[in-house]
């Protein structure tokens, strides 16, 4: 259960910033670039996995629409450079609830598509523009007690490369590589089911990239670790108060071999709301930002939105 969207920057920074303006921002930015796409490990939403109340033969279809800006350039925790890189992502997303073996599940595709932007410091990554990787997952619930609030499910998830992929281009929204993510979740009440705690955690193995950059070098990375927790209340009319955070660490990269020393420690929050405005049809609105960065590019501000319509 995830909205896939996010822009994930883990590229090799540290060994390449010592004294950095002008001539070095030159070398750095293909490094900038190379962890540009449009999907960051599995993002929830702050009701995803109190989702498994959902009765089987649902279907839903939500649309995503996201905006990012990030302005700063980080190295081993600090600030090194400036630029501007904006994304506008959108994410159309077909879920389906089933009941297998007497668990509830969800198998659902998501298929990112936007662009990106890159301008002052940061201008020679230039701007792309196409679809992402198509994501196919689903969540299978083992704990589903609507009654209680009470939920804990596991959600296995593939990238398959099939995104806009262009070695000599800077920024993709395809990574031209398999990924492969385990997340589990849990959700339950705080006092009263008006409250809710969502927790999750999950790791994403990465394949090879074997084309990368203008010579077809091979990009491997390490293992990605995220962990997320969502507070939900929900007032009346349908309408709900939600603030979260995620925390990434590992990922690092290496090329033909190479470390790149650029392990990912990458903090975030969001707050918004949620809304049912009317009967089968929900919608979301989020604002945040990353609290704090290790390495690579920091998102100053983020606006995600999220239609959905059941039926």
């Amino acid at each position: 259960m995830t909205n896939g969207s996010g822009i994930c920057f883990k590229g090799g920074l540290t060994r390449q910033l010592g004294g950095l303006r002008a001539v070095a921002l030159a070398a750095l930015l293909p490094l900038l670039a190379m962890h540009s796409q449009p999907a960051r490990a599995l993002d929830l939403d702050a009701d995803d996995y109190a989702s498994g109340a959902i009765p089987a033969g649902t279907n839903l279809a939500l649309l995503y629409f996201q905006h990012a800006q990030r302005n700063k350039v980080y190295s081993d925790g600090n600030q090194v450079a400036g630029g501007d890189l904006k994304s506008d992502v959108g994410i159309l997303r077909l879920v389906r609830f089933v009941d297998i073996g007497g668990f509830r599940a969800d198998p659902q595709i998501l298929l990112p598509f936007g662009s990106l932007k890159a301008s002052n410091d940061l201008s020679a990554l230039g701007s792309t523009s196409g679809v992402g990787d198509l994501i196919v997952t689903g969540t299978v619930w083992l704990v589903n007690r609507p009654d209680q609030g009470e939920f804990f499910g596991v959600t296995p998830a593939v990238w398959v490369p099939i995104g806009s992929y262009d070695k000599n281009k800077p920024l993709n929204l395809g990574e031209h590589r398999w990924k492969y993510l385990l997340q589990a979740g849990y959700t339950t009440p705080l006092g009263s089911k008006d409250l809710s705690l969502q927790l999750a955690a999950d790791v994403t193995g990465f394949g090879h990239n074997d084309d990368y950059g203008p010579n077809s070098q091979t990009l491997t990375q390490k293992p990605l670790y995220q962990f997320q927790a969502w507070l939900k209340y929900n007032l009346r009319g349908g309408f709900d108060l939600r603030a979260g955070t995620s925390h990434f660490v590992g990922g690092e990269t290496s090329i033909d071999g190479v470390a790149n020393d650029d392990r990912t420690r990458t903090t975030n929050a969001k707050f918004g709301f949620g809304w049912g405005v009317a009967p089968g049809w929900h919608f979301a609105a989020l604002y945040g930002r990353d609290l704090s960065v290790r390495n690579g590019l920091k998102e100053s501000d983020r606006i995600n939105l999220r239609l959905l319509k059941a039926f």
